[in-house]
């Protein structure tokens, strides 16, 4: 071979060994930087920059596949598969640091609870509290990562590579792991193994947290919580804050209903539950309900009552029927009231704020006189369990834990304890019992335990389990002075009511700011408003708009139900009620057309053309009646014939009789 041959042999060789020799210190050098970087950034340069990679890839039909973890420079976390070694470069370079400690929670409860708790009533007289049970959906893109788990996949900690065996079920159909950033350095969560076989997280039991312990960078531990809700919380064990970018949610009482009944519907589902008794047989038959099928008998046939010296016959459904009612309640009911459970839940009235109808009640049915209480329950046609659902989230509620299943717990147990002692309740199954409670949350407490019985509720929501014939909507009243309820009573004449329509209050929910979209600064004779500026002046300024307008405009805030609407009353301003799927109070036996307006939530639009189109004539009428219906939602010290008190037992007893069943 000559010398050239040679030569050219003997450079390709060193060519090669030259190619060798920088790929293997590549490679080297890559491999240093996974181990030495707290986070394996040496990776980042795979990707283009300034570019998130919300990746997730997983094989179901492969039990052995796994999912690396990668980040970039915008702390997102990519998923990058690799379904032949565990062991791979990323895998030890996470390994080679710390650990995390992370903790999944599956809370009973979805919601915020906390968002509605205090608010401000000096402007906006609206309901507080939360909504049962809560479907929460997040309303922006997080900066970090959001991992979807499809149903029936598993999250396995694979930072340590442990095989324990996990109970903790993802009961949502689509979990989300969402990573937060901190201030000394991004941080991943462990590496992610999603398998088919079996829905649960690898290294926890049944009600328990898993814990698989790493630490972040300056060697504090940390622990990521995450719930139902998809919220992520980050706190580290050595006690101070991990600052983390809260996730926008959107509840329930934040979107639209997907279903409305509208006000004729309403009408005809009452119709026909009347049609058709749907009370629970009960186990045996009693005098008492032989009083009250009598009864339900002589209302049924009451002699036609046109007029009536007590009464004003245009607000009533049947104003014959109701007479009639009416005057057999005073003749017949007796109630009783029980003794069971401790203060301040129990028989501890609140008489002032937005709670008071349930304090009110409370107050005057368990007052000595009352002439409906007997002290024999076997005298009872019905069992009144005197609760206060505001008293029950003030006393019980954590604060911020977003759980109300202790409060519905305690319920349960105050019912289980009267089944226990008396023979009452299973006779009926609770059908025979009622409950008065005003707080948002009261149809969520009352669920399940206490289903069966006559629930007077401010929150008369049909899509939330009210049942129309059955249970009662309670006016919601805003009481100022426990003293003088009927402080600031009236109004102006028509003729001096020159606003069109008013409105004012915060944006509470997903209505008002539409409200406000359409008609803020938009009409001069409408005075449609946000919250009105603080200060003394502005309470008695909230009053007087009402006490001269025309309409007083009462859209749903984060529940169905609004003190606006006796509040309008009160002050003698025909109110126009914007809520879909709201039972009016005392349904059963007022007729809501003749003293106010009700506009389907989608006509917000066409508001004022509403307004503008009703006569003047039929305007003075409903005015009128505003007026004549008025003492009907009034509370009195010591109680007087036809006024909130009787008008809210009245429509206890009046669903009750058309409730029993006429053969045993």
């Amino acid at each position: 071979m000559d010398c050239s041959v040679k030569t050219q042999l003997f450079l390709q060789i060193e060519k090669r060994k030259w190619v060798i020799m920088v790929g293997l210190v590549a490679l080297t050098h890559l491999f240093c930087q996974s181990l030495m970087l707290p986070y394996g950034n040496a990776l980042l340069s795979l990707f283009p920059s300034g570019k998130s990679k919300n990746l997730l890839m997983a094989n179901p039909s492969h039990n052995d596949s796994s999912v690396k973890t990668l980040i970039d420079d915008n702390h997102t976390i990519a998923g990058v598969l690799d379904m032949d070694n565990d062991q791979s470069l990323f895998v030890r370079g996470v390994k080679s640091t710390k650990t995390y400690n992370v903790h999944v929670n599956a809370e009973d409860d979805k919601g915020s609870m906390e968002k509605k708790e205090k608010e401000n009533m000096d402007s906006d007289v609206v309901g507080n509290g939360m909504d049962d049970d809560v479907d929460f959906v997040d309303d922006d893109t997080l900066d970090d990562v959001d991992v979807d788990l499809e149903d029936g996949f598993t999250v396995e900690n694979s930072t340590q590579l442990g095989k324990a065996s996990s109970g903790v079920v993802l009961e949502s159909k689509t979990s989300e792991i969402q990573e937060k950033n901190v201030t000394d350095g991004s941080v991943i969560l462990p590496t992610l193994v999603v398998s088919s076989d079996k829905p649960s997280l690898i290294g926890s039991v049944v009600g328990e947290k898993p814990e698989s312990e790493t630490s972040i960078s300056d060697g504090s531990s940390m622990h990521i919580s995450l719930s139902e809700s998809k919220d992520v919380s980050v706190f580290r064990n050595n006690g101070s804050s991990v600052p983390n970018k809260p996730a926008k949610k959107k509840m329930r009482c934040d979107m639209p209903p997907k279903t409305v009944t509208p006000i004729n519907e309403m009408e005809r589902l009452l119709v026909r539950h009347r049609a058709r008794s749907r009370a629970m047989r009960p186990r045996w038959s009693s005098e008492r309900d032989q009083e009250i099928l009598a009864a339900k008998r002589r209302i049924e046939s009451a002699p036609f009552l046109k007029n009536d010296r007590e009464l004003h016959a245009p607000l009533f459904r049947n104003i014959s029927m109701f007479k009639r009612s009416y005057e057999l309640m005073e003749r017949v009911l007796k109630i009783y009231v029980y003794k069971e459970g401790e203060k301040p839940i129990f028989h501890q009235p609140i008489l002032k704020g937005l709670y008071a109808s349930e304090g009110w009640f409370m107050k005057l049915m368990e007052q000595r006189n009352n002439r409906f209480v007997v002290k024999d329950p076997r005298k009872a046609h019905l069992f009144y369990m005197p609760f206060s659902s505001r008293m029950l989230e003030y006393t019980l509620y954590v604060r911020n834990s977003h759980n109300r299943t202790n409060l519905r717990q305690h319920l349960k147990d105050y019912s289980e304890k009267i089944a226990a002692k008396y023979r009452f309740w299973n006779r009926t199954g609770g059908a025979d019992h009622f409950l008065v409670a005003c707080h948002d949350w009261a149809p969520y407490e009352t669920r399940h335990h206490m289903e069966h019985c006559i629930k007077a509720l401010c929150n008369a929501d049909v899509t939330m389990g009210f049942k129309i014939g059955r249970d009662v909507s309670l006016p919601e009243t805003y009481v100022r002075s426990a003293r003088n309820p009927l402080r600031d009573l009236g109004g102006k004449p028509p003729s001096q009511r020159y606003t069109l329509a008013f409105y004012a209050g915060s944006l509470h929910g997903y209505l008002r700011p539409i409200l406000l979209k359409y008609w803020k600064d938009k009409e001069p004779d409408m005075k449609i408003l946000g919250q009105m500026p603080p200060g003394v002046p502005s309470k008695m300024n909230y009053i007087d708009q009402m006490k001269s307008s025309k309409y007083c405009i009462c859209p749903k805030g984060y529940e169905v139900n609004s003190p606006r609407i006796v509040e309008a009353i009160f002050y003698e301003c025909v109110p126009v009620i914007i809520s879909d799927n709201f039972v009016p109070p005392f349904f059963e036996v007022f007729n809501w057309d003749a003293f106010s307006v009700i506009i389907a939530e989608k006509e917000i639009p066409n508001l004022r053309e509403i307004l503008v189109s009703i006569p003047e004539k039929k305007y003075l009428n409903m005015q009128l009646n505003v007026r004549k219906v008025q003492k009907h939602f009034l509370w009195h010290a010591n109680p007087i014939k036809y006024d909130l008190f009787h008008m809210t037992l009245h429509s206890i007893w009046y669903n009750r009789v058309f409730q029993i069943k006429s053969r045993y």
